[in-house]
């Protein structure tokens, strides 16, 4: 795994900083899709767990935050930059697929999108954005906005917190931690053989 993706590597090296900043790019920022939101999260509570990062109070109520902006900036710029977001040519990180992906989901969930998107990894970086672009109402994207990031970012750092205090977690955190990276990878991959299966039908 690259020390740039590794949950551990970011938290060691910028701190309760550098997960705001990871969480507000991937939740706001099209070029963020691949950075590893859920892993670090739960990282985090580990960490936390075994008092060797912020208190699980502090990650609580800035995590949400950083979550939470990110999208509001995500919203911003879909609204600012309308369609022109999304008929970029592909690159090595904007690939139109990932664009097809977030707008099937939303077209599935309507405004839930905005909620259930914080759960599914490269469709949260890019559903926000689609949000702004659609004309969403502000008030409406930003109360789903709010709760989808209270509930993603604490959820999982308090599930990482508690499994924290568990002996056999605390004593094989870099496995669990694979474990959670791989895990944050199941959806991606799902996405992934549905839209190829789309394309074949």
């Amino acid at each position: 795994m690259s020390a740039f993706l590794d949950p551990s590597h970011l938290i060691n090296t910028f701190g309760l900083v550098g997960i705001m900043a990871v969480l507000f790019a991937e939740c706001g920022l099209l070029i963020g899709f691949f950075l590893p939101g859920d892993s670090l999260l739960f990282t985090a509570g580990l960490l936390a767990a075994g008092g060797l990062i912020a208190p699980l109070w502090v990650l609580l109520v800035f995590l949400p935050v950083a979550a939470i902006a990110g999208n509001l900036v995500g919203w911003w710029i879909g609204r600012t930059a309308g369609p022109a977001v999304f008929q970029r040519p592909d690159s090595r990180l904007f690939k139109a697929e990932h664009v097809e992906r977030a707008r099937a989901f939303f077209e599935r969930n309507g405004a839930r999108t905005i909620l259930l998107a914080r759960f599914v990894a490269v469709v949260r970086s890019f559903a926000t954005v689609m949000a702004g672009v659609a004309r969403m109402d502000f008030r409406r994207f930003a109360l789903h906005s709010a709760l989808g990031g209270i509930l993603w970012a604490s959820g999982i750092t308090v599930l990482g917190y508690w499994l924290g205090h568990v002996a056999v977690v605390r004593d094989h955190v870099e496995l669990f931690i694979l474990g959670i990276v791989a895990l944050s990878l199941v959806p991606v991959v799902i996405e992934g053989l549905r839209g190829r299966r789309t394309a074949v039908g």
